[in-house]
């Protein structure tokens, strides 16, 4: 039997590093009572406005709810909702300093307007090219640096496609990482899938799988998942996939071993930033245990904790410990 008090303990001591695209999330909440005379449309009535952290920095937001030290590297623009980001950022104890702030660009803001826990429309500013040469290099200097002088135990690149893990920029910071036998996990999106070789655990979903192999899925089992590991495995040469199946459970295989591990009964109320959730457990999890079963089976119970809240949150550590020791004790 694990001691998870003992485990989740072991958080703290734990350094980590988040790389990749932040973003804003802005939640409009209120009501609908009638269709507007303009157009066809719903007539939302504002009572509230929110602003939460999203992208990766919402997975640096889960690490750091498990009390673990995180510092996070992007590039944001130089602009309103940036400024915003950043002191959203500071005041959560996430560090900033290896942020990138670049008049080329405008900061990912999403905005949701939800009425009685139903999204009703998604306003999405953002800019997806590349970021340019100059940007990349205050990048890779700030992470170099930081490896080599911190040593986090992981570091977790988180991919949205908005263009700051350039597969240069994955490349680069991948080899740095096995140079100093630092842990590295990827959430990665179909643009740059196959730019992350070597990587310690690499973590699609079942539709990022699907459509980073262009394979066809009829049945989802341990066997049909072998297969994907191995063709992963042809391309990228990374040691463990972690592959999230939404309401089958997660997916897990290494060298020797690969298992389905199920969902728990849970009411779902949103699924946005469950792949964030798993990530951060996951790698928390494994850079301390180096137990991908553990790691998986945690993570699991983390996404569907945090899909019984509306919008963006990050896990509730407590809950999270209490569940651990009710389903896997």
């Amino acid at each position: 039997m694990h001691d998870f008090d003992k485990l989740f303990d072991e958080f703290s001591k734990t350094k980590v590093a988040v790389v990749g695209d932040i973003m804003l999330d802005t939640y409009w909440w209120g009501n609908v009572d009638r269709i507007s005379p303009e157009a066809p449309v719903p007539v939302v009535v504002l009572d509230e406005k929110e602003l939460r952290i999203g992208g990766a920095g919402n997975v640096a937001l889960n690490t750091v709810a498990l009390g673990a030290r995180t510092v996070l590297f992007s590039v944001i623009g130089h602009d309103d909702d940036g400024r915003t980001l950043l002191n959203l950022l500071k005041r959560n104890n996430i560090h900033t300093a290896n942020i990138v702030v670049s008049d080329d660009r405008i900061t990912t803001n999403k905005t949701r307007i939800i009425s009685r826990n139903q999204h009703m429309l998604r306003l999405d500013a953002e800019m997806t090219k590349d970021i340019n040469e100059s940007e990349q290099l205050l990048l890779l200097n700030a992470f170099t640096e930081f490896i080599e002088s911190e040593k986090p135990s992981v570091v977790i690149f988180e991919d949205y496609n908005k263009g700051v893990l350039t597969a240069e920029v994955n490349q680069k910071m991948i080899d740095i990482c096995k140079e100093n036998n630092i842990v590295t996990t990827v959430d990665p999106k179909r643009k740059n899938f196959f730019s992350y070789k070597g990587v310690t655990i690499f973590k699609p979903n079942l539709k990022e799988v699907k459509d980073g192999l262009n394979v066809l899925i009829d049945d989802v089992n341990e066997i049909f998942l072998n297969d994907v590991h191995q063709q992963l495995e042809n391309r990228l040469n990374h040691s463990i996939s972690l592959i999230t199946l939404s309401e089958k459970g997660i997916f897990y295989q290494d060298e020797n071993h690969f298992k389905i591990i199920p969902t728990h009964i849970r009411s779902i109320a949103d699924v946005s930033g469950a792949g964030d959730t798993v990530i951060a457990v996951a790698s928390l999890v494994y850079a301390i245990t180096k137990d991908i079963h553990l790691s998986a089976a945690i993570a699991n119970i983390a996404g569907g904790l945090v899909c019984e809240e509306v919008g963006t949150v990050a896990i509730n550590k407590d809950k999270l410990l209490k569940e651990c020791c009710e389903l896997l004790g």
